[in-house]
Parts: structure tokens; C-alpha cells; sequence
């Protein structure tokens, strides 16, 4: 049996065992009994850290849902349209390139889609972010083009045919890509101090 001496790392060990089962089974393949198994503990042991297999899974988002809050309020501080677009739309997409298992299982599983984002305020938040990229009145074409962007940025990631990629090469791409979509200009590079010789 393995050890647990504090209840926060026991608390991760679930949630980290949890995703990777989440990842090779989906939410519903996944039982309770699983977890336990895979982590060498008695289903007891999960049900004292968690009650239910939502609450695990909502713990399992909640982190990137949290800085995806912060980068939405960051971005709501700026004060032009391509500011708060550019802010949101990197910081989107380095939260999907850090989390690509995550992003795999919030995208493709319809369990998550009914745990996690069918609830209002994640609701609230698709909207203030559709708002961020696109601005509150777009045309057509721009409104089409974010909904592509923030449709396609955690299928992209977790695209098996983009598994080459390192997490440098997949940014860039990433931003280079739905700027084009949305219309954002990249933003200037940082100019260079001149050498002091």
C-alpha cells in the first residue's frame, strides 16, 4: 500500500492518476475502483479525498480553468481590442500547450462537456472571450474565424499528427495561425539595445 503522510499530496496523486485514466478511458470507463487500484489504495482511500468521480473531474480542470479566469481578467484590463485580443489569445494558448493530456480529455470527452463546461459561468467565460478576440460587434467573418480559433486550439494540440512538434514549435505556430484568423497583427518585436562598446 503506499503511503500517504499528507492528505495534499494524496489529494494529487488521485487527480494525476485520474487524468491519465481519463486520457486512456474517458471519464465514463473510468471508475472509482480504478483509481484506487492505480494507485495501490482502498477505494475508501479515493472516496476520503473525494466523494464522487465529478468532483474529480472538476479538480482535474479546475487549475486550468483558474488561470484561464486570470488571463480572461488580465486581458478585460487592457485598453484596445488588439491588446486584449493579443493577451488572450497567448495565454490561451500557452495554457493548451502546457496542458496537452488535459486539453485532450476537455475537448473529446462528452462527460467533461456535461461535468464542466455546460455550467454557467464557464458559459459567462466562452462569451467574455469571444468578446476579447473578436470584439462585441463583429462581422461575419471575424466571428466565424474565432470560433475557429477557440474551437480548434485544444484539437490541434492534442492532434496525433502534431506529436512532433515540441512545445516552442507548436506556440508559434499556434499564434502565428489564429492571428490570421482573428486579424491581429503579431505585436512589434521588442527592440534591441544598442551594444555599448
Amino acid at each position: 500500500m503506499v503511503q500517504q503522510s499528507q492528505p495534499g499530496a494524496a489529494r494529487e496523486r488521485v487527480l494525476a492518476v485520474a487524468l491519465d485514466l481519463f486520457a486512456r478511458h474517458g471519464v465514463n470507463g473510468t471508475s472509482l475502483q480504478m483509481i484506487a487500484d492505480e494507485i495501490g489504495v482502498t477505494k475508501a482511500a479515493v472516496y476520503h479525498q473525494f466523494h464522487t468521480k465529478d468532483e474529480i473531474v472538476r479538480a482535474v480542470a479546475a487549475p486550468a480553468f483558474e488561470r484561464l479566469y486570470r488571463i480572461t481578467e488580465e486581458a478585460e484590463r487592457k485598453r484596445r481590442r488588439s491588446e486584449r485580443a493579443e493577451t488572450i489569445l497567448a495565454g490561451i494558448v500557452d495554457l493548451v500547450v502546457d496542458n496537452r493530456r488535459l486539453s485532450a480529455v476537455l475537448q473529446t470527452d462528452p462527460a467533461v462537456t456535461h461535468i464542466v463546461r455546460a455550467r454557467p459561468e464557464m458559459q459567462d467565460l466562452e462569451r467574455r472571450i469571444t468578446t476579447l478576440l473578436a470584439g462585441p460587434d463583429p462581422d461575419d467573418d471575424l466571428l466565424l474565424g474565432t470560433v475557429m480559433v477557440s474551437g480548434g486550439l485544444m484539437n490541434v494540440a492534442t492532434d496525433p499528427r502534431l506529436a512532433g512538434f515540441d512545445d516552442e514549435r507548436l506556440r508559434r505556430h499556434l499564434l502565428s495561425v489564429a492571428r490570421r484568423l482573428i486579424r491581429l497583427r503579431p505585436p512589434p518585436a521588442p527592440k534591441e539595445e544598442p551594444q555599448v562598446t
